[in-house]
């Protein structure tokens, strides 16, 4: 569903993204990496927001922007919204910037505002909830459409334990049918609900496996408190203990 070969993208002036390689199917993929490794801008290049410099990037067969947004959910870090709007109502204005029919809209609204356990609050306006809850209407808006590629930046900021393992759960269901790509800093959230991990440093690819994978690469020499923390600091080049930030 995404194939970039020798992919390069800038930040500014700096190259954030340095000739990465990588296939994406179906499946939750995990996207893991230092501050500054390049997450972001991948993110948002497999977004249509960002284009590539040099490389080559496709996405569900095809590389027109306006086509693909119609089939991708996205949720960047940080998301704009109207704090006048309800959820319902935010989440189906991006359903109408989607392009989805009109007849479809109230159903599919329905569904993902229910999906992310925000029925109740359905009428109530942004300015009103928490940022956990206003974080869950992003998760909302990026899956109202049944994207064939779901793209998160950080989803799980500002959800409270609970959430999390709700939102882990709803991860496992969507890779069921789509390409879902997950930008973390919590290598558990990986362990537990990704199919795949895709590890960047210093905007280039070190490791592209699956979660065992990744937990076999590290030793007990080796910084963190699980083995998938300790192969994510063995795959980074991480010293064998713990030094200065």
């Amino acid at each position: 569903m995404i194939e970039a070969r020798d992919l390069r993208v800038k930040a500014g002036r700096r190259m954030a993204v340095e000739g990465v390689t990588l296939t994406l199917g179906r499946g939750v993929h995990g996207l893991l990496g230092p501050n500054g490794a390049g997450k972001t801008t991948l993110i948002r290049t497999l977004a249509t927001v960002l284009r590539p410099a040099e490389g080559k990037l496709v996405v569900l067969g095809g590389t027109d922007p306006r086509q693909l947004r119609r089939r991708i959910g996205y949720l960047p870090q940080e998301f704009g919204h109207y704090r006048r709007f309800t959820v319902r109502e935010f989440v189906a204005y991006v359903a109408w910037l989607k392009e989805m029919p009109d007849r479809d809209v109230p159903a599919a609204v329905q569904r993902a505002i229910e999906r992310v356990g925000l029925a109740d609050r359905a009428d109530d306006k942004l300015r009103t909830l928490s940022g956990g809850m206003i974080q869950r209407v992003g998760i909302a808006q990026a899956i109202v459409n049944d994207p064939e590629v779901l793209l998160l930046d950080e989803p799980t900021a500002g959800l409270d334990p609970a959430q999390r393992l709700r939102f882990r759960e709803l991860l496992v269901e969507l890779g069921a049918d789509a390409c879902v790509v997950v930008s973390t800093h919590l290598v558990e959230d990986v362990a537990a609900a990704c199919t795949d991990v895709v590890l960047l440093r210093e905007g280039k690819l070190v490791f592209q496996g699956t979660p065992a994978q990744l937990a076999a690469a590290g030793t007990t020499e080796h910084v963190g408190d699980t083995p998938i923390e300790r192969g994510y600091s063995a795959a980074m080049g991480a010293p064998n203990r713990i030094g200065s930030w």
